[in-house]
């Protein structure tokens, strides 16, 4: 019986409630750090140098931290530099020409292309302007030139701090969802063995469907890695897991020459199903014990700090046998 609208809704808003509670949790670590440096650059800015409102300070913070590991030392100093000189730029030239519509445009060009000259990097260009409009725009503190330039090199500099500070959560990722990857070729082997052996074409067809639905499992894959080694790469206390973390993310691209040629092969085992051809017994027994070889491998990927040097293989007495060479299209 074919589910109600109201059931259908409900069923896809648990999921999407499900995935959301996932997405904080995976970010939770990013959330609280970026509060907490956002509160120690205040306090640094407020009560340790005496700022009456040290508002760029949190901001510099925040805006450099932000939610994900990748490039995160580059960030920090991009949005570290650009607040500094769009402020700095700002604070001289509002003491000196006033605020307005005209002076708003100069200010705004002058400090783009003082961030162009420095370094030119996108993030560093765009805060500065941000933040020379913020100090324009405002009303200025009285006697408080540079003030608002020194809150934002606290606020990056807190920031900096932060992002050597990182949780052991995005070095364990790449292994385990290189181990996701694997554990997926398994099944899809395991599927395509039993499809050779009964001929079964509605099962092999779905066999193919869920091989063409993998793509996603890649992209995961590559932002794993990407984002271990941003972590290794920012943070001197995890520079010691650089060796492992890099050994995991040269893994990805033989897992996805792996992963197209078991989509390859279920594609074939489909078309011989449909087309009612034989296949070799020894076809569909090599493909279940390179399934069980993945399984071992996948196994043991999580619980270890780098893939080992040698995995499990068909090579033993049994996947030594060579299957016939009878082909299936």
């Amino acid at each position: 019986m074919e589910a109600l609208p109201v059931d259908r809704i409900w069923a896809k808003g648990r999921l999407s409630a499900s995935a959301r509670m996932a997405r904080w949790r995976s970010k939770r670590f990013q959330v609280a750090q970026c509060a907490i440096a956002a509160g120690v650059a205040w306090f640094i800015a407020s009560d340790v140098l005496g700022h009456d409102h040290p508002f760029f300070a949190p901001v510099a913070a925040v805006l450099g931290l932000g939610t994900s590991y990748g490039q995160r030392l580059r960030r920090v100093a991009e949005v570290a530099v650009g607040v500094a000189v769009g402020v700095l730029v700002a604070d001289l030239l509002v003491l000196q020409i006033g605020s307005g519509w005209w002076q708003l445009m100069l200010i705004v060009v002058l400090s783009m292309s003082t961030a162009l000259l420095l370094d030119g990097g996108q993030l560093l260009v765009t805060q500065s302007a941000v933040q020379a409009i913020f100090v324009a725009t405002l009303v200025p503190t009285p006697g408080g030139a540079f003030v608002r330039w020194t809150d934002a090199l606290v606020g990056g500099a807190v920031a900096l701090v932060a992002a050597t500070l990182v949780p052991s959560a995005p070095l364990r990722r790449p292994r385990e969802q290189a181990a996701v990857v694997v554990r997926k070729i398994a099944a899809l082997l395991r599927a395509a063995s039993e499809v050779m052996v009964d001929g079964d074409t509605e099962r092999a067809f779905d066999v193919l469907a869920d091989a063409r639905a993998t793509d996603f499992l890649i992209r995961e894959l590559q932002d794993a890695a990407d984002e271990g080694m941003s972590v290794v790469a920012s943070s001197p206390f995890r520079f010691r897991h650089r060796d492992s973390v890099r050994r995991m993310s040269e893994l990805v691209e033989p897992l996805d020459k792996a992963l197209r040629s078991t989509r390859v092969l279920t594609r074939r085992t489909a078309i011989a199903a449909y087309r009612r051809r034989p296949v070799p017994p020894g076809y569909a027994v090599l493909c279940r014990e390179i399934s069980e070889a993945a399984e071992a491998v996948a196994g043991s990927w999580p619980t270890t700090a780098w893939p080992p040097t040698r995995s499990p293989c068909c090579c033993g007495p049994r996947g030594g046998r060579r299957a016939s060479s009878a082909p299936t299209s």
